[in-house]
């Protein structure tokens, strides 16, 4: 590694290379493109700005692999996780396009959570005890049905079953495959549920008011996905109509309560496991969003950093699956897995192989335990997209880059790129490294002088 770096210092081009690395950010695992970009009058033909990679270090140019996981890249997943802060701030707050007026609808932080797929050892508190119960007995397989311990989250035996053998691991993979299900009956009796409490139509309250969510999936200890969502309630024509004064936060959460714990689906039924019911958790947790500086409900800056924090999580943060899809058993074979999360992915495995579950891919997903939704997920007019944040900065980044390009109208642009592959060498990595940890410690010294600033502003 260090004769790698040492090699790397001594090019001719390392100025240069160095500039594309900062440029990335010191992302760990960079896309290599070459190719070139070329642009145009369209009346003249006069050349206006041309770029080319044959002059670059290696014939190529370095760009950002835009993972978002901070495991497999800590600047890019940084990266993602500011978007997602914005995104779901927006749908909040106001901006990107959005009215600054949605604070004022009424809005709701939810928890939906898995149903119980069989006992599981839980973190406690104040000295509570796991699962204290007198003269508890034991399961058919000879376990007991209880747990007079205590345990933090930290314990490894917190969110393992009590007695693997009588866990319903079958019914919780499938609960993971059909959660895009759930969510989806969720929200079609969230209308129906909201009409009935405000004594209106199905289509007299669809005509009346719009639904609106940004969603997060995260694994519980005992690897069983739940939802986080904020929940927004407009008028009929979206963000920038008010919902009508009859429609209050009180009755929408009302309704999301009752909505959820209307949710029953059926699976097809399969030889080998019968037919199960799918539904949500009797957990269920509904809170309002603080408007403007009001002392009630969660902050919304809070519940925007909590979703942006959350979505840059890998599977090697919290232990539960993989980061990468498998081919066979033997890919998780050396993986840092417990006992409970190797069994289900086995599981999930196995039932891939089922003619009659063949459209959950569940081989395909087994290294998520069979989700396959994305990390979040939003209605279409809750706020900005991601595309959108991009091009954004794309454009804001390209502009400094174009500075002294003449402003043409009618300018046309030629691109052509070919990908011819990604990574580092271990001196490059080494290097990388640094210049992350050089940026992010600025961006932490230019946050901390921002604040002050601030502060001494409010009390001037």
């Amino acid at each position: 590694m260090d004769r790698d770096a040492i090699r790397i210092a001594q090019d001719p081009q390392f100025s240069r290379w160095l500039e594309q690395v900062t440029a990335t950010g010191g992302c760990a695992h960079p896309i290599h493109l070459t190719g070139s970009t070329a642009t145009r009058d369209a009346d003249t033909g006069e050349i206006l700005h041309h770029y080319d990679t044959r002059n670059e270090p290696g014939e190529r140019l370095l760009v950002r692999c835009r993972n978002r996981r901070a495991t497999v890249c800590a600047p890019c997943s940084r990266l993602h996780a500011g978007d997602t802060f914005h995104l779901v701030r927006a749908g909040l707050l106001g901006g990107k396009n959005v009215p600054a007026d949605v604070r004022e609808h009424p809005r709701l932080f939810v928890t939906l959570t898995a149903p119980s797929f069989g006992p599981v050892h839980r973190a406690t508190g104040d000295g509570q005890r796991c699962r204290p119960r007198r003269n508890a007995g034991r399961c058919e397989h000879g376990r007991p049905l209880g747990c007079p311990a205590t345990h933090d989250t930290a314990d490894p035996l917190t969110g393992q079953p009590l007695c693997p053998g009588c866990y319903d691991y079958p019914a919780h993979l499938l609960w993971h495959a059909h959660t895009g299900r759930l969510w989806k009956a969720f929200t079609d009796n969230l209308y129906n549920h909201l009409a009935a409490r405000t004594g209106r139509t199905r289509t007299g309250l669809r005509h009346a008011v719009r639904i609106s969510y940004a969603k997060v999936a995260e694994y519980q200890k005992r690897a069983a996905v739940h939802v986080h969502a904020v929940v927004r309630l407009d008028g009929a024509n979206g963000p920038g109509d008010p919902p009508p004064a009859w429609a209050s936060a009180e009755d929408l959460a009302a309704a999301v309560r009752t909505a959820a714990a209307a949710v029953h689906l059926r699976t097809p039924y399969s030889p080998a496991l019968g037919e199960a019911e799918l539904r949500w958790g009797s957990q269920l947790d509904v809170r309002p969003l603080r408007a403007f500086d009001g002392h009630e409900g969660l902050a919304d800056d809070a519940v925007a950093a909590y979703v942006a924090k959350y979505v840059t999580k890998g599977a090697a943060d919290t232990a539960i699956g993989l980061d990468h899809p498998i081919t066979g058993p033997d890919d998780f074979a050396s993986a840092r897995l417990s006992v409970h999360v190797r069994t289900l992915i086995h599981t999930c495995w196995r039932l891939g192989g089922l003619p009659e579950l063949a459209s959950l891919r569940l081989r395909a997903w087994a290294h998520a335990l069979g989700y396959r939704g994305h990390i979040l997920t939003k209605s279409r007019i809750y706020s900005t997209t991601y595309a959108a944040l991009r091009a954004e900065r794309a454009e804001h980044q390209g502009a400094l880059s174009r500075a002294d390009v003449p402003d043409v109208p009618d300018a046309v642009t030629a691109a052509h790129w070919r990908y011819i592959g990604s990574g580092h060498t271990p001196g490059a990595t080494l290097i990388a490294a640094g210049i992350a940890e050089d940026l992010l410690r600025n961006r932490e010294v230019a946050r901390v002088a921002l604040a002050e600033r601030r502060a001494h502003e409010a009390a001037s």
